[in-house]
């Protein structure tokens, strides 16, 4: 499949909740994962303007046989991207034919809307946020290389390391070729806003990886010691796995799997499982449908906790609070006094809504206010109950103990002395 029919089918995919963006990139096959995901994010950046040039140059009238998802990709490609790749092909010589309309109608809209340039139409919504100033995260793979070994790499490439940061502010202020390693996740280095660190020989090498400051909380959270047994019930694209592997440092299993259908409850099957790691790739959004919604609430919180892992975190890359406390709350109630959530990362500024009580356990996560993507994440723990033996034992009257043997004899004879003593 081609570069703007793999797009134009993301695009359909994510009108019809079908996923997010990033989920059906990855799930799309497409090679050149870089290039599909920023094509279609601009293209959908773009899609209210597109969506009014196309109709007024009356493009889908003029070529029938031309798919609305697909014509917007193109015309964005035409009118806004970089030209088309690898020499359009027969996708070039189509728009050629309306090439002259299609830049009068994005030139009278302009003037329509008293702009002059082309982020100035987008809608304030559209318009770069925070998310889009947030600094470049970068894990280190302690399977391959060391924070030290990473950190010397980059100062002699001309990069100033300066030291660990003290507050989000340290963040905030990285500019040129300055980088710092993160206050609160170990081996996660923190470079400045749009740094491209794709073609780096590091990253090629599989010595870094490119991961959220929030996406690394859940393995940091589990933390499971090495010879392990670890599942990770949701993985993909893999980024929080190849986490955990680091931390069991190979050592343990750690089977995994995505589950975009629905959940399967296996890990009842698996004795002595350790811990759990339960990040659902989120197939909905806050503006779903209330019934697919409760679908995700009733059918996670009846799954997550009945598994046998002394230890569980669950995570979502969603701030619905339907799909976060109400999903931890629910799962709590079916199973009382089984499980209990866990104090997780007390210096952590975002918390669980107060929903129920101990919510403010879990970590919630934001551009705003962790300088992040959006993230939730619980710690829950088994509740351990002493088995039917120790709690007879702890139970039962004290009694005095008899003495021992050899004691005991000696005391006879004694008595017998005393009561027999030889004539004189």
């Amino acid at each position: 499949m081609g570069l703007y029919a793999a797009a134009a089918g993301v695009l359909a995919g994510v009108e019809s909740r079908q996923g997010s963006i990033k989920g059906l990139v990855y799930s799309s096959n497409f090679q050149n994962v870089k290039q599909l995901y920023a094509l279609v994010c601009e293209t959908q950046r773009y899609s209210a303007v597109l969506d009014a040039v196309i109709a007024s140059a009356g493009l889908l009238r003029a070529e029938k046989k031309l798919r609305p998802h697909l014509a917007k990709v193109l015309v964005y490609e035409l009118l806004l991207g970089k030209g088309f790749r690898g020499g359009g092909g027969r996708w070039k010589a189509l728009l050629g034919r309306h090439q002259a309309r299609l830049k009068a109608e994005l030139a009278r809209l302009k003037v329509h809307r008293g702009v002059s340039r082309n982020e100035d139409l987008l809608e304030v919504g559209s318009r770069p946020g925070p998310a889009s100033q947030l600094p470049r995260f970068v894990r280190v793979n302690t399977l391959k290389t060391c924070s030290d070994d990473v950190v010397d790499y980059f100062k002699r490439q001309g990069f100033s390391y300066q030291g660990r940061a003290s507050s989000l502010d340290d963040l905030r202020a990285l500019k040129g070729k300055h980088f710092l390693l993160d206050s609160l996740m170990p081996e996660l280095l923190v470079f400045p806003t749009q740094t491209d660190l794709h073609e780096h020989p590091l990253y090629r090498a599989g010595h870094l990886i490119l991961q959220d400051r929030a996406s690394c909380l859940p393995a940091m959270l589990l933390d499971p010691p090495p010879g392990s047994h670890v599942i990770d019930a949701c993985a993909a694209p893999g980024n929080k796995t190849s986490h955990l592997a680091a931390l069991l440092k190979n050592q343990g299993s750690l089977p995994l799997t995505w589950m975009p259908s629905g959940w399967h409850p296996w890990p009842r099957c698996w004795p002595g499982l350790a811990s759990l790691a339960v990040s659902w790739l989120r197939r909905t959004s806050w503006r779903s449908p209330p019934r697919i919604r409760a679908t995700v609430r009733s059918t996670t919180s009846c799954w997550i906790l009945p598994a046998v892992a002394r230890r569980l975190v669950y995570s979502t890359c969603s701030l619905c609070q339907e799909e976060n406390e109400d999903v931890v709350r629910d799962a709590l109630q079916q199973n009382p006094g089984a499980f209990r959530l866990a104090p997780a990362l007390p210096a952590w500024p975002h918390r669980g809504l107060s929903m129920f009580p101990g919510a403010e356990h879990c970590l919630r996560a934001s551009p705003e206010t962790t300088l992040s993507g959006g993230f939730f994440v619980a710690v829950i723990e088994r509740v351990e109950v002493p088995s039917s033996a120790s709690q007879a034992k702890a139970s039962a009257p004290e009694r005095t103990p008899s003495p021992a043997p050899k004691r005991k004899k000696r005391q006879q004879r004694a008595a017998a002395g005393a009561c027999t003593l030889p004539c004189t």
